[in-house]
């Protein structure tokens, strides 16, 4: 699992390609502000040690929100940060799970349409800690 995260000071999203078939059919568009960003690239080796993978992006998700007391949690699918993909519903069953753990913890989530390519406008903080990858 791969995450690209980000204190943001907007985030700006709108629906743009459907690129699965069975993805609901959406039109979205949401503007942000004050907001934790966290893009989530899942691997098929990912399924294997998926609690593990679970508490850990938890984890940091809640520590890079925390470090500027951000409430207000994006997640996005983004399978752009390695080769290898895990299947979708294992990806939008993990980000789904992710939310309601993160909303059961107080915090408001939203997670970008799934099966989906979205444009967006994102503003980040200028200090190093806004902006953190991480390969688990």
């Amino acid at each position: 699992m791969k995450l690209l995260m980000f204190q943001a000071r907007r985030f700006r999203f709108r629906t743009f390609l459907k690129t699965l078939a069975d993805a609901d059919d959406q039109d979205v568009e949401e503007d942000l502000a004050d907001v934790a960003v966290i893009f989530v690239h899942a691997e098929p080796e990912d399924e294997t040690r998926r609690d593990k993978l679970f508490t850990t992006t938890l984890k940091n998700t809640k520590w890079l929100a925390n470090k500027r007391s951000l409430k207000r949690i994006v997640l996005h699918s983004f399978t752009h940060l390695s080769s290898s993909k895990a299947e979708p519903d294992f990806a939008r069953t993990f980000l789904d799970d992710l939310a309601a753990r993160l909303r059961s913890a107080g915090y408001k989530v939203w997670i970008t349409p799934f099966g989906y390519t979205c444009e967006w406008d994102l503003s980040v903080h200028g200090e190093s800690i806004a902006k953190v990858f991480k390969a688990l």
